[in-house]
């Protein structure tokens, strides 16, 4: 029989319970207790939920408070030195991920702990927290091992599930040396690794597991044949050290390839293939495994929202089923649940404004109930479930011919797109001399990335808008006195490129997306993008295009307050495009120029205005890399043509901004030099300076503003702490194009450490022009 299953779900609950919970506990409103309490009813929710859709293989193990990555550090004991003094538990593991400071007491010492790093997964806009791994590395399994924990709460409520866990490959190369041990290969620590997966396996065989998921994603990427040959010995070791369970080894995000070669006589019992990325695969990866192994079948887009064409989905399962009997056949969404909001049971203005599109939707729990379908199908025949696919059709063909999906006006103009249109009129070296003369500033100048703290003040401000409760006349007085209210504190912090602060922007892609034609909102689609964080991504569902000017009169009326330059501020096409749900049914390179066009004309307004620094956001950009380098060069030429048809229609004297992070800039330097922005800023704190390599190696001579703190920790860093950063810097960076700037926009900031650091920040660059003097 073909199996229903599932990779993972989401953890954040179907109304954000556990980010509430979790920003509870951090402002002290509740106990570990309380959480620990509270987590163990989500957990009982989310495992009921997809039994009533019919999986028979549920995952456990996949809850996490903030990262789980992070809780798989924690429970094999890696975790860094500067942590360690401190008291096992919840604030010691949220320490690691957005680092603590306290005052020092009559009791206690000053506790002031920078956190690890945190990078994007794979392609997505989830961020996990980085191992660091030493080179006198210990591991041990802690006590109440999660996964074992979790595995037997699922038991008491008499639900049999698969534990999920990262495998050991995976977690060592997605890691990193720990500073002290610089050089460290990473990979020569396995041996001393993997007898705690075995000690683990052995906890979970003794409380009755029987299949067991290990994600190897990493198997997705350009790995050498020395990896793929630890791959090998690595299972063939733990499949005979732990005989009683099944290993059931889960890649996804793209197609295995050659990786595939040590599964046949590894041992293990089963692999996962994403086939909604790459379903061309799926006959390469028949031809080379084993004769018993099992196929799991990621059939169901676990990264979009879009109901899943049962049909097509049908046709790739049954060439499995043909292939390899029934018995050796799952069925799963493409990768964990966790990329896509939980349920559309919530969704009732969407449903009742838009019934159209909404019949068009399925989110997690509506993507668990299409796997039992195909399954079902595939055990039973189609005609027992014929009513499911008969609806299913008509919804898929209701999208197809839908009148709301194109525009001629749009598919027009993208035609008549000429090369002139992606090239700044003079080199770099002209502008900035011509930029330097009209628009003069100190050196190593001050900026912030864009947006300022959205205080609880705010977010019932536009709550109330939104509900009605206040007038659009009350709502924009409102922003406008927060905007001369951010750009009061900015002029006495003696910042030298004001923003005005974006106290009107929900978030960077949705506040676009509300002023584009091609784009709709859900109420509670909401995924996690780091920590407690979670986004709640628009919808692209049909051609865009810009109707009115979207940022205008803010930034206009930020600028007439101050005798300081102002930037304009805008979201990059790819990052609009990353950071939506996107329709599935044209190239995203498509997409993303049409997007491109719509911010292009927005720029225009803008210079007419008379703003002469424009920002145009790409952190996406690196995010969107495919995962193999052969796919490399088609991405980046559509991405960075899209940026280019977004900024180049400008003056000289006009500064293009643009800033990204959490990048490993060094794959696609060549395409940021191609962007030929004229500032760059990017996340650096994080990274301990090693990125900035790539820019000396490479060779860069635009400016570039690489940040000297950390925003996504609420820790205030000090002036020396920021200025050994800044003074590591100009090693790399000639002196006339640093900046001085944080991380990342402070939105999720309290203003008290914003002011604190921003002061801070200033002070650095008041020693360097003074030393430079």
């Amino acid at each position: 029989m073909v199996q229903a299953t599932n990779l993972g779900f989401p953890r954040i609950g179907g109304q954000r319970e556990t980010k509430k919970l979790v920003e509870n506990f951090w402002a002290g409103k509740i106990t570990e207790q309380a959480l620990d309490e509270a987590a163990v009813k989500l957990r009982a929710e989310n495992w009921k939920l997809q039994q009533a859709q019919g999986l028979s293989q549920i995952p456990s193990g996949d809850f996490s408070f903030y990262d789980h990555v992070l809780d798989h550090s924690v429970m094999f004991n890696v975790i860094p030195q500067r942590f360690r003094h401190l008291a096992e538990g919840h604030e010691r593991n949220f320490a690691i991920g957005r680092g603590i400071q306290k005052p020092a007491t009559e009791t206690q010492e000053k506790v002031d702990i920078e956190a690890q790093e945190m990078k994007k997964w794979f392609d997505t806009n989830y961020h996990y927290i980085v191992p660091e791994f030493e080179t006198n590395q210990t591991f041990h399994l802690s006590a109440n091992a999660k996964t074992v924990q979790e595995f037997n709460e699922a038991k008491a409520l008499g639900i049999h599930t698969r534990p999920v866990i990262l495998g050991p490959l995976s977690f060592l190369l997605l890691g990193k040396a720990a500073k002290n041990s610089a050089g460290l290969d990473l990979i020569t620590l396995l041996p001393k690794l993997l007898p705690v997966y075995e000690e683990l396996f052995a906890q979970l065989a003794a409380a009755g597991a029987d299949w067991v998921q290990i994600d190897e994603p990493i198997l997705a990427l350009d790995i050498s044949a020395a990896v793929v040959a630890h791959f090998h010995t690595t299972y063939t070791h733990l499949t005979a050290a732990a005989p009683k369970l099944k290993f059931l080894i889960a890649t996804y995000f793209g197609r295995i390839g050659n990786n595939v070669s040590f599964i046949k006589d590894s041992g293990v019992a089963g692999l996962h293939i994403d086939l909604v990325r790459a379903p061309e695969q799926l006959e390469h990866v028949i031809a080379n495994i084993g004769q018993t192994q099992v196929l799991s079948l990621g059939l169901i887009d676990g990264r979009n929202i879009w109901k899943t064409n049962l049909a097509a989905a049908l046709k790739l399962a049954e060439t499995a089923v043909a292939a390899l009997g029934s018995d050796r056949v799952f069925v799963a969404p493409s990768c964990s649940l966790l990329h896509a909001p939980v349920t559309l049971r919530f969704e009732k203005r969407l449903a009742s404004k838009n019934p159209e599109l909404f019949d068009w939707l399925a989110y997690s729990e509506e993507k668990c109930k299409e796997v039992h379908v195909i399954a079902h199908a595939l055990n039973h025949g189609t005609d027992s479930v014929k009513a499911e696919l008969a609806d299913n059709a008509r919804s898929i063909e209701a999208r197809r011919v839908s009148s709301h999906t194109t525009n001629a006006a749009v598919r027009q103009r993208l035609e008549a797109i000429v090369p002139d249109q992606l090239r700044r009129r003079n080199v770099f070296p002209t502008r900035q001399v011509k930029q330097h003369e009209a628009n003069p500033l100190p050196a190593f100048p001050t900026t912030t990335i864009g947006s300022f703290p959205q205080t609880k003040e705010i977010r019932l401000a536009r709550a109330k808008f939104t509900k009605g409760e206040i007038d659009a006349a009350a709502y924009h007085d409102f922003i406008k006195k927060e905007i001369a209210f951010c750009v009061k504190e900015q002029e006495e912090l003696k910042i030298d490129v004001l923003v005005h602060g974006e106290a009107e922007r929900n978030d960077m892609v949705a506040y676009f997306g509300e002023r584009l034609e091609g784009y709709i909102f859900s109420e509670n689609g909401w995924i996690a993008s780091y920590g407690s964080r979670c986004v709640r991504p628009p919808i692209i569902f049909g051609d865009v295009h810009r109707v009115n000017p979207m940022t205008i009169t803010e930034t206009v009326y930020a600028q007439s307050l101050t005798s300081k330059p102002m930037k304009g501020m805008l979201t990059g096409p790819v990052t609009c495009l990353q950071w939506s749900f996107v329709r599935d049914d044209i190239p995203r390179s498509v997409v993303c120029t049409q997007l491109a066009l719509a911010i292009r004309d927005e720029v225009a307004d803008l210079e007419k205005a008379g703003i002469v620094h424009i920002q145009v956001d790409e952190p996406a950009i690196r995010e969107g890399l495919p995962l193999r380098s052969v796919d490399f060069d088609f991405y980046l030429q559509w991405a960075v043509d899209a940026f280019l048809l977004s900024t180049t229609g400008v003056k000289d004297t006009t500064i293009i901004h643009t800033h990204m992070c959490y990048s490993d800039f060094q794959d696609i330097f060549q395409a940021i030099v191609r962007m030929d922005a004229d500032v760059l800023t990017i996340e650096n704190s994080k990274s301990d300076m090693r990125i900035l390599g790539a820019f000396s190696t490479h060779g860069y001579n635009a400016e570039i503003g690489p940040g000297v703190f950390d925003i996504h920790s609420p820790r205030v860093p000090s002036t020396h702490e920021m200025k050994e950063r800044a003074d590591a810097m100009l090693k790399y960076i000639p002196s006339r194009n640093l900046w001085i700037n944080p991380d990342c926009g402070l939105k999720t900031r309290g203003w008290k450490e914003v002011r604190e650091s921003l002061t801070n920040m200033v002070a650095v660059a008041e020693a360097l022009r003074a030393a430079s003097a």
